[in-house]
């Protein structure tokens, strides 16, 4: 990876970045996400795991305003994503697990394309966007069609087009999908970069080595409730788990669950 990038100014600490208040959700009469409430500040990188169907993505796409919840309240650095969703959404980013692409475009006229719907500066865009291109190896083949692109170029498209206008709140669903080691290891590197500086990063992930090597919290999820919460040491000793790693008390609490 190559390029020098922007990174947001230092936000106030103890500033709550992330406030979600008895979040309920149903489909057909079943619970996909059961009274949630969570607490993220500035600067923090909290990991959100599950097994498929545990109500993550969908608590990820409510936070982000994309669909809307029965009940319960989100606020993004104290804006309401229901009364100031323009405000709100000003200040965040969202990364599907898919990446959503316009194949016709090529990565640097995708880019302009998410400038544009930001409103940011066209200088400035230009700037920060080339500086993202080449730290995902992607400026060799800006002007090529994202529609001959590997599941990896893409993901790496959207990444760049998710942090170019250096979102407050990044939330990443199955961020590392698709991203040889090498491109994971530097998206590591960036995220924990972009934490430092006061962004805040909640993610899904799969691979429990991620959650426990970058997250400073952890939060289990199971039929949409959130099971256990908190660094490894409070999630050892929330499940009594003496010297466990992160899979290990996972599937603790999965069993548990299941009645093992």
């Amino acid at each position: 990876m190559a390029g020098n990038l922007i990174i947001i100014p230092s936000t106030p600490i103890n500033e709550t970045a992330l406030l979600v208040s008895n979040l309920s959700k149903s489909f057909n009469d079943i619970k996909a996400v059961d009274d949630l409430n969570l607490e993220l500040k500035a600067g923090e990188f909290y990991a959100f795991l599950g097994v498929n169907g545990a109500g993550k993505t969908t608590t990820m796409r409510i936070i982000a305003g994309l669909l809307a919840a029965d009940s319960g309240e989100i606020k993004i650095f104290g804006h309401n994503i229901q009364t100031e969703p323009l405000k709100a959404k000003a200040i965040m980013a969202w990364l599907p697990d898919e990446p959503l692409l316009y194949d016709k475009l090529t990565p640097f006229e995708y880019l302009e394309f998410v400038a544009g719907l930001w409103q940011i500066d066209q200088m400035i865009a230009a700037k920060h966007g080339e500086e993202l291109l080449r730290w995902f190896d992607l400026w060799a083949v800006k002007d090529k069609r994202c529609e001959g692109f590997s599941r990896g170029m893409k993901q790496k498209t959207a990444i760049a087009g998710a942090l170019l206008h250096d979102p407050r709140l990044l939330l990443m669903d199955e961020p590392f999908s698709g991203l040889d080691a090498s491109v994971a290891r530097s998206l590591k590197d960036l995220l924990t970069q972009k934490a430092k500086a006061g962004a805040t990063i909640i993610l899904t992930t799969h691979i429990m080595e991620i959650a426990e090597r970058l997250a400073q919290r952890i939060g289990i999820i199971h039929n949409g409730k959130l099971l256990a919460e908190g660094d490894m040491a409070q999630l050892r000793s929330q499940t009594n788990s003496a010297d466990a790693n992160l899979e290990d008390i996972f599937l603790k609490l999965a069993d548990e669950q299941n009645g093992s």
